[in-house]
């Protein structure tokens, strides 16, 4: 027998161990000997019971998350002689790592040879994806030293409770007891930040005033909008002798925009989110594109796949949102009367949301709400779907898809919208369903 990758010799119990278990946990798992010297001669130990109860102590102690289940304490006998044998099999919560250390390379070690040797970080953040899937706010945030006072604030007033419990079904802790990336954003050690910066006039050529906030997300908004507010300036105008006061922009518009870059961003990119202040109008840049699936009218309907759905859980149980997807609507209809409309821009990386000032009188350096952006006419798209079907006699979703460049979703909301006006009715069921024309009632002269 020789030391190798799976395999790990001590002549006695040691405290070092652990750092074995470890390696064998985050790689392909192992055996470590107890009573091997590391030539491969046999020494046996003396006290076998005493020295399975600290293993099995120093496992449950000194690793996170629990490897317990993935290791087991034998007694063998090699040459004559008692040798403790522990298996540590590859475990599914990696990356483990020494309680004491955290999860960083002086905490994470895997097996190099015979050797257990610290993980490069870009081999934890590796092991946290493996494990965790492709959500940035289900895996294992790499900080597990995270205080909550601003979160514990705020479910205090809404008179809700926040203890490990709760903490859990909201995935802010998770399966594996440790904390998730859901709770270093909510937590006061968050890592990203949003900045704001003001502007004199309509182009970033000279700055007035700019500010960086950090710590929770719940610390963010609150700051953010506070600043903002702070430009949202009051318009008095006289009709007779009636007063009318008119804000540069309305404060549900602010809200939503706000709340829609925190709630919708895309966390796994560590750029700020960015609210710029100028003389004429508001921009909120978002890192992350639209969801996977969705096109960019889809959203404008009102259709919503979140990105962060824990995060959205916690703001709707604080009720900072109503309800998922009305965000756009709300800014749009907070516009309703007014000449200048809101813009929104979609890249493959990042959402602008442009807020118009409503009592700019200036000449605005950027056009607002551009033709190719604008929600193409719901009357015109079902001519175009009526015309369609008339060619074939009958259309399918998927013709809708194509047709309009729309998603599954938004072609079916289309569809059951027509259904319900009587323009189409449904044929057949499951994959053979499809929509005809409408025969409409002849007219008597």
């Amino acid at each position: 027998m020789i030391e190798n990758k799976n395999t790990e010799f001590k002549r006695e119990y040691m405290d070092d161990i652990k750092y074995a278990v470890v390696a064998f946990a985050n790689t392909e798992g192992g055996k470590i000997y107890i009573g091997i010297n590391d030539n491969g001669s046999v020494q046996g130990v003396e006290n076998t019971d005493m020295t399975m109860l600290r293993i099995t102590n120093m496992v449950r102690d000194a690793i996170r998350p629990d490897v317990t289940m993935f290791t087991e304490c034998a007694v063998e006998t090699m040459e004559g002689k008692p040798v403790v044998v522990m298996t540590v099999q590859r475990g599914t919560a990696r990356p483990y790592y020494l309680a004491g250390k955290g999860i960083r390379p002086e905490g994470v070690y895997v097996r190099q040879g015979a050797s257990s040797v610290p993980a490069s970080e870009t081999v934890i953040l590796n092991m946290i994806k493996e494990t965790s899937g492709d959500r940035y706010e289900d895996a294992r945030s790499l900080n597990q030293q995270l205080t909550f006072e601003k979160a514990e604030s705020y479910f205090t007033k809404r008179n809700l409770p926040f203890g490990d419990r709760q903490k859990r079904t909201l995935n802010i802790i998770g399966t594996d007891g440790t904390y998730t990336n859901l709770g270093m954003l909510l937590s006061d050690q968050c890592v990203h930040t949003i900045k704001l910066a003001v502007f004199d006039g309509s182009k970033k050529s000279v700055f007035r005033d700019r500010k960086e906030l950090k710590g929770s997300l719940l610390t963010q908004i609150e700051d953010a909008y506070s600043y903002i507010d702070q430009f949202n300036h009051i318009h008095a105008e006289f009709e007779g002798l009636e007063r009318i006061d008119q804000r540069d922009y309305p404060s549900e518009a602010l809200r939503e925009a706000l709340l829609n870059a925190v709630t919708h961003r895309d966390y796994s990119f560590s750029g700020p989110t960015l609210i710029s202040i100028f003389d004429d109008r508001i921009e909120f840049v978002t890192i992350g594109g639209l969801v996977r699936g969705l096109t960019f009218d889809d959203i404008m309907l009102g259709v919503s796949a979140l990105r962060n759905p824990n995060l959205a859980n916690v703001f709707y149980r604080l009720k900072l949102i109503e309800a998922y997807g009305t965000g756009i609507l709300k800014i749009n209809e907070s516009y309703a009367d007014c000449a200048v409309k809101p813009q929104f821009e979609v890249t493959d990386n990042a959402f602008k949301i442009t807020l118009p000032n409503m009592n700019y009188t200036g000449e605005r350096k950027e056009p607002v709400a551009p033709a190719s952006l604008k929600i193409r006419n719901q009357e015109e798209r079902q001519e175009n779907l009526l015309r369609l079907a008339k060619k074939q006699g009958y259309i399918v979703r998927k013709d809708v898809e194509t047709e309009l460049k729309v998603s599954q979703a938004t072609a079916l909301l289309i569809l059951r919208n027509m259904v319900e006006k009587g323009l189409l009715f449904k044929e057949g069921s499951g994959r053979q369903q499809k929509y005809c024309i409408a025969k409409r009632p002849a007219t008597r002269s």
